[in-house]
């Protein structure tokens, strides 16, 4: 039999340019080199270097890798850290309060800004209100919610009393939902009435109803519903509106400390080869990588502003939403609808509003948006100042070398001069 000839082999090479390279964290490749070098010869020292200077630990840890039971292994398992403090607190008491942490726009244009301490404040009202209704660390929490402000609070407010969240992403139907309440072990349900995508309202609240009607219902207490539209629902004994819950609690909520092997999340593959598998992630290690790749992968800078498109409903959306651009101290933009409406210049037009300098989405979104400006020149991305652009990334699935091609020669949009290098994950 003869064997088959690939023709997908790509071996051109682009480099940063020397400016960029200049300014970055690893200016060259034998810098990179010498890191990975002195992570193989010492990496249980390698790894706790890092972890002692970039996260904030309540109780340094002194063991740094237990191996002793593989392959669950354990890392800093005798530090204690809180991964909402790491987010958030660390920078208002460093001074950067006033900082804005979030830009949020609606699908309708609509843009809400949220500073740093007035979103430890709405984190803490949350933490306080789960408190009052009895939850602590251990417990398990579904969240079903839109892009949204009220969806990181959501996901920062369990983190901050180490109740273990799991994220459903808004598009799953209630059976998809009902799997994973069951399997996760949920006793609290953090939803919305509805979302709104594409300019149009997508129930929520109802699919959580139906998803209740079984099994899944057995451990639930309580649903908390934040009103997106106002959208007229069923509410049953156990359902409460986020507004309601939080309206008179306290502004400050100090937080629950866990070992570094605490979960923080667990996340359900979509279940499109079989039935959805939860993966458990820990609180020390994997707040660390959230913040080496922010550091590292993108190159971050204080004054950057960035923008993941992702949804936190996938892993993508955690780590470069919830947890990693926070952790670094950066604003970032969190988009609600689609980037086709009103029109495909959607993406573009959010760039040269808010002035984003880091821009990670997905290749079929490229590939939309390559469709778009090849049908339609007035959604081209020529057509917008994108001169804050100055790194741009991929993430999901494999990028074709077309698009790829696409994407970096369209550095013209924004001049050589701004933006000096791509990346692919």
């Amino acid at each position: 039999m003869s064997e088959i000839e690939s023709r997908l082999i790509e071996n051109r090479v682009f480099f940063p340019d020397s400016e960029f390279a200049k300014n970055a964290k690893l200016s060259n490749m034998s810098e990179y080199l010498k890191m990975c070098q002195s992570s193989n010869e010492n990496y249980e020292q390698f790894w706790a270097k890092l972890a002692r200077e970039l996260l904030l630990w309540k109780c340094p840890f002194t063991s740094i890798l237990n191996a002793q039971n593989p392959p669950f292994y354990k890392w800093f398992e005798d530090g204690m850290l809180n991964a909402s403090y790491n987010c958030i607190d660390r920078h208002v008491l460093s001074g950067n309060g006033e900082k804005v942490a979030l830009v949020f726009e609606s699908d309708d244009g609509y843009t809400e800004r949220v500073s740093y301490q007035s979103l430890l404040s709405k984190v803490c009202k949350l933490s306080n209100a789960l408190i009052r209704m009895g939850y602590k660390k251990g417990d398990r929490a579904i969240i079903y919610m839109p892009m949204s402000i009220e969806g990181v609070i959501s996901m920062q407010a369990c983190a901050r009393l180490g109740i273990t969240h799991s994220v459903v992403f808004g598009g799953f139907s209630s059976k998809s939902l009902e799997e994973r309440i069951i399997d996760v072990g949920a006793k609290l349900i953090i939803t919305a009435d509805e979302q709104v995508r594409g300019g149009k309202n997508i129930p929520l609240k109802k699919a959580v109803d139906e998803a209740l009607t079984g099994e899944a219902s057995k451990n639930v207490r309580d649903v908390i519903v934040y009103r997106r539209t106002g959208a007229e629902i069923e509410m049953s004994p156990r359902d409460v509106f986020l507004e309601e819950v939080v309206e008179s609690e306290q502004h400050y909520c100090e937080p629950v400390y866990v070992e570094s092997e605490h979960p923080l999340f667990v996340l359900y593959t979509s279940g499109s080869t079989g039935r959805p598998k939860g993966i458990q992630h820990s609180t020390g290690g994997y707040l660390l990588h959230s913040v080496l790749t922010m550091l590292y992968t993108f190159d971050i800078k204080p004054d950057d502003i960035f923008w993941c498109t992702a949804d936190i409903g996938w892993i993508t959306g955690h780590t470069y939403v919830a947890y990693g651009p926070l952790a670094t101290g950066n604003t970032q933009i969190i988009f609600e609808g689609v980037p086709t409406f009103p029109d495909a210049g959607r993406f573009w037009q959010m760039i040269e509003k808010h002035g984003v300098s880091i821009f990670y989405t997905a290749p079929t979104a490229i590939r939309a948006l390559i469709k778009a400006s090849s049908l339609d020149n007035d959604v081209a991305p020529e057509n917008y100042n994108l001169k804050s652009l100055r790194l741009l990334g991929t993430v999901g699935e494999p990028i074709n070398p077309e698009a790829w091609i696409w994407y970096y020669k369209k550095r013209r949009w924004v001049q050589m001069s701004c933006c000096r290098y791509f990346l692919a994950d």
